[in-house]
């Protein structure tokens, strides 16, 4: 098969860990393992979060005073080739026979997007609700609870089209393995005379990774991260994981915004556009989780299943 697999940030970086290059790195020989053990039977297009990471960055180039801080399309940038790049050397070390490349990618959105105006997407470091207020007020951050601590969010526009997917798909007809919509890709608007510009986001990278694998027409998408499956009334007393389950059962439950609720539409719109397969759950279930034997595995539901039907056997 071919297939998209997808890096969650907090999967490369784990929640509380320091932001730290060689927990990053042990992290990422991890994924490398994980991913290793698809590579003998599948040709793979890897993608990769970078919250964590580009609000490192933009913390940086706010401590440096005597220019203006760099915009969030740089700093995505700069994300997707450092992260890339340590993929890429470590999947190098496991898969010596195979070719690996790393590409920057755009991602063209909307100018108008209604997210310019209302930022979802959590980046950077977790702090308390008395750090997250202190640093909004003094930095003009907007702010927003990521489970039982607070993060920075950011706008993050819809994925509407990826600039460099011919290279892509070139890369991927010669046998490369490919590392690419890094973050979700670096967010670019395009001008009526086709210009390219940069613009102040970060696209999320389960939406990303949904258009890119369904633009490639592949036969699965898979989003890896550090929660072992979808969970139906998660944070309460009823939560129950959700293993193999349409997309019309997924969407009958209302998920977390900025986490879990960006990778169930993901998967959604994959299986619905494409009649592929979608799974996601923790980064070493990987083989596991296609095969069916973790996380949560999503297909399209049977002909002539009605939702109502459908929702009987959510976790069979």
């Amino acid at each position: 098969m071919r297939i998209v697999v997808a890096l969650g940030g907090n999967a490369l970086l784990r929640r509380g860990q320091p932001m730290t290059a060689q927990n990053q790195q042990t992290n990422i020989q991890t994924a490398a393992r994980a991913i290793a053990t698809l590579a003998p039977d599948h040709d793979l297009i890897i993608v990769h979060g970078n919250g964590p990471q580009v609000g490192l960055l933009a913390l940086q180039a706010e401590a440096y005073k005597t220019i203006q801080p760099y915009p969030l399309d740089i700093l995505n940038a700069e994300s997707e080739g450092m992260i890339g790049y340590m993929i890429e050397q470590e999947l190098r070390n496991q898969l010596p026979d195979r070719q690996v490349v790393t590409l920057l990618t755009q991602i063209e959105v909307d100018a108008n997007d209604p997210a310019f105006t209302d930022p979802t997407k959590p980046i950077g470091s977790i702090y308390t609700q008395a750090e997250a207020e202190q640093l909004a007020a003094e930095r003009g951050w907007a702010i927003a609870p990521d489970g039982e601590a607070y993060r920075r969010v950011v706008p993050s526009p819809e994925p509407r089209r990826i600039i460099e997917l011919g290279a892509i798909q070139l890369l991927v007809q010669s046998g490369a393995l490919v590392i690419c919509v890094g973050g979700g890709g670096i967010p670019v608007v395009v001008t009526p005379t086709g210009a390219i510009h940069g613009v102040e986001a970060v696209i999320d990278k389960d939406l990303a990774a949904a258009l890119l694998a369904a633009s490639l027409k592949v036969d699965a998408l898979l989003l890896l991260t550090d929660v072992d499956a979808v969970y139906a009334n998660w944070g309460t007393a009823d939560a129950q994981p959700l293993h193999h389950v349409s997309p019309e059962q997924l969407r009958h439950y209302t998920f977390a915004p900025g986490s879990m609720a960006p990778k169930v539409e993901a998967i959604c719109r994959f299986v619905e556009q494409t009649g592929g397969i979608a799974g996601t759950g923790r980064l070493e279930d990987a083989a596991a989780i296609l095969s069916g034997q973790a996380g949560t595995l999503v297909r399209p539901a049977p002909t002539g299943d009605s939702p109502t039907r459908a929702a009987e056997s959510l976790t069979h």
